[in-house]
């Protein structure tokens, strides 16, 4: 409140204010101290812009690919979610357009605006009004060079600034609901306004003025609405931070920029040590936002250090440990598990990445650390920009990494098995965000199965937040992971009214993880159906053969009563039959599993009919059927899939044992 009360009472940045800040007696003087005096080494500056293109001609296609999305920006199209919208160039953007509902948040004062309805979501509008396109018009202007191309580019980039700053005024529609936003537009904004300082489109006042003006504004509007009052500060506040530090360092002269700058470094040390664990996972219980918070914390650190301003060893030495995260769970091909909630959520627009993608982060901290342990993969497009010629030395001298290991990830609670062609990720842990569990789902003793770099068996993923509540809660169910299902109970009750919370019931921990040579071994647990009127504790074993190339389950079940037990496992598509499988895969899912076992005689065949990746094989007497399903590639998208569903009737003690056979 105090922060607010004392924003109200702010001097708005209009042209006096920001001559008297940065010390000048006229428009024309403002914009030589703004855009020629420039001391810092941060990678947008004009003095960067040869190193830059240097490093990204090193990486093929990537002047293709930054030209390709400076047209798109010019031409104002977007791919939100997976539904395109275009509004032609030179044309007036719908800022407020939810494009999938066609509905239009009106602009009215925040505290006045209802954000969340049934059948809208705000991500919609905000994915237009980050301001992303005007990082791809400022790289496309620097590769094109000049020449028309670049006068082109950089007008629409003075247009579309324009455009939004008109369209919606501080503290007033959908853009200004959520400080997050706030934050990173004006850190996009600042960017590409220094990457194109020599431009004489941009150096014009009637320009300048109103655009710098616009950053304090910005910047004054976070700092007073930073996201520090929920029940645990999350990514939200990272971004509130990483924003201030962003504006802050490149136009320091701003008013309260110094201020901001100081109340940035400290704060994103502090949700550093806060929201990483030692081991490096982020404390979001979501492998999708461990990669927000990689990009969130690197542009911190990068822009930092380029304008002299050090975040400390701490926080270096852990953000450095973040990157091997990521190795440790991509698959060969750079995909990551989708276990948690996935919104597609990124920090760096720099390059068109997939939903699941996370490899391109393996290059970019060897080359951000010159780190061994993280050599020998490709230098992406997002380490030429940051790190430019440097970046690319520091790359090419790395021998390659050994490869990565199976690993136990206990504080995050993620298990990677590896070896054989096959990359096993297990979810048994603490729910995220210190128990709150915003973006945890229940999950516990679920697994992703990728197979030669390609997910086989999956999460199947989030769909989407607000727009459609039901489905929020049945994307973070029991039923929609590949786990075990009591008395069709969830292993944590889902609050209908709460769609970012979900109680740390299920108490899931690791009870013991042995690799070894040819056999890792992996025993995990939960007690989410403890509170049962006949309670019931659930423990899987998962025993991956690399020799065999087979990946072994056994569900235990301790307690008392007579139970419905339902275990599923989701697939990304509609490709899976019964048959009966060869006698090769019966002997090799024999020896793959510990102690006798009988099977059904017909097992679950994946993939294509003339090319299949695996085959499903469950111990007799379990009831085995294909059943209809969803699967959520990345947010805001849905499309039909099948499930391979187990039935049966238990009374505890009893284990249940399945096998996956790799081809």
């Amino acid at each position: 409140m105090a922060r607010q009360a004392r924003y109200r009472r702010r001097e708005r940045a209009d042209e006096a204010v920001l001559l008297q800040s940065f010390s000048v007696p006229s428009a024309d003087e403002l914009v030589a101290r703004a855009l020629e005096q420039r001391a810092s080494r941060v990678w947008c500056e004009v003095s960067q812009r040869d190193s830059a293109l240097a490093a990204l001609t090193s990486i093929p296609g990537a002047r293709e690919r930054v030209l390709a999305r400076a047209h798109a920006a010019l031409r104002q199209e977007w791919d939100v979610f997976g539904t395109p919208v275009s509004f032609g160039e030179g044309r007036p953007v719908d800022w407020s357009l939810d494009v999938m509902s066609g509905h239009r948040y009106p602009l009215a004062p925040v505290e006045r605006l209802p954000l969340h309805s049934t059948g809208n979501d705000p991500k919609y509008p905000w994915v237009l009004g980050r301001l992303d396109s005007v990082i791809a018009l400022a790289q496309g202007a620097w590769v094109a060079g000049p020449g028309d191309e670049r006068a082109r580019l950089i007008s629409a980039f003075v247009m579309q600034v324009l455009d939004f700053l008109q369209a919606n005024p501080v503290g007033q529609g959908v853009h200004w609901t959520c400080a997050m936003e706030v934050g990173l537009r004006a850190a996009n904004l600042a960017q590409a306004l220094v990457m194109l300082a020599d431009a004489p489109q941009v150096r014009r006042p009637e320009f300048l003025v109103p655009v710098l003006g616009a950053l304090a504004d910005h910047s004054a509007w976070v700092e007073a609405h930073l996201e520090d009052r929920g029940a645990v500060p999350n990514n939200h506040l990272v971004s509130n931070h990483v924003g201030l530090l962003v504006v802050g360092l490149l136009f320091p002269e701003l008013p309260g920029a110094s201020r901001q700058v100081a109340l940035a470094v400290r704060g994103l040390c502090e949700q550093m040590a806060a929201q990483v664990h030692v081991e490096g996972t982020s404390f979001e219980g979501s492998i999708p936002y461990h990669r927000l918070s990689v990009e969130l914390f690197t542009l911190a650190h990068v822009v930092a250090r380029g304008a002299g301003v050090p975040l400390g060893f701490a926080y270096e030495n852990r953000l450095r440990r973040m990157f091997h995260v990521v190795r440790a769970w991509c698959s060969e091909t750079g995909l990551a598990p989708q276990i948690g909630d996935n919104d597609s959520g990124r920090v760096f627009p720099w390059r068109e990445r997939g939903d699941t993608e996370q490899g391109y982060l393996v290059g970019l901290g060897a080359a951000l650390f010159a780190d061994p342990g993280l050599g020998g993969g490709e230098l992406p497009d997002e380490a030429a920009w940051l790190l430019g010629r440097h970046g690319l030395e520091r790359w090419r001298r790395l021998p390659p990494a050994v490869a990565p290991m199976s690993v136990s990830l206990p504080e995050g609670g993620f298990h990677i098995l590896r070896g054989g062609g096959a990359v096993v990720t297990v979810s048994a842990g603490k729910q995220g965000q210190r128990g709150v569990g915003g973006h945890s789902h229940n999950d516990k003793l679920s697994f992703e199965l990728h197979l030669g770099g390609r997910p086989v068996i999956v999460d199947p993923g989030t769909g989407s937040y607000t727009r459609d509540p039901a489905a929020r809660n049945a994307f973070r169910g029991t039923a929609m992971h590949n786990t075990v299902q009591v008395d069709g109970m969830e292993q944590s009750p889902l609050d209908a009214a709460r769609l970012f919370a979900l109680p740390e019931d299920a108490k899931a921990r690791v009870v013991a993880f042995l690799p070894s040579m040819d056999v890792d071994r992996l025993r995990v647990r939960h007690d989410g159906y403890r509170l049962l009127q006949a309670p019931v504790g659930i423990e899987r074993a998962f025993r991956l053969d690399r020799r065999e190339r087979v990946l072994a389950g056994c569900d235990r079940f301790i307690g008392t009563g007579r139970h419905d037990v339902v275990g599923r496992f989701h697939l990304p598509d509609e490709q899976a039959r019964r048959l009966v499988p060869d006698a090769q895969v019966l002997a090799r899912a024999r020896r793959g599993v510990e102690g006798p076992v009988e099977f059904e005689p017909l097992a679950v065949e994946l993939g294509p009919a003339a090319a299949p990746v695996a085959w499903l094989l469950v111990e007799a007497g379990l009831a085995c059927e294909l059943v209809p399903s969803r699967y959520s590639p990345g947010y805001g998208r849905v499309v039909p899939a099948v499930a391979v569903e187990l039935r049966r009737r238990v009374t505890p003690p009893l284990a249940l044992k399945w096998v996956v056979v790799f081809r």
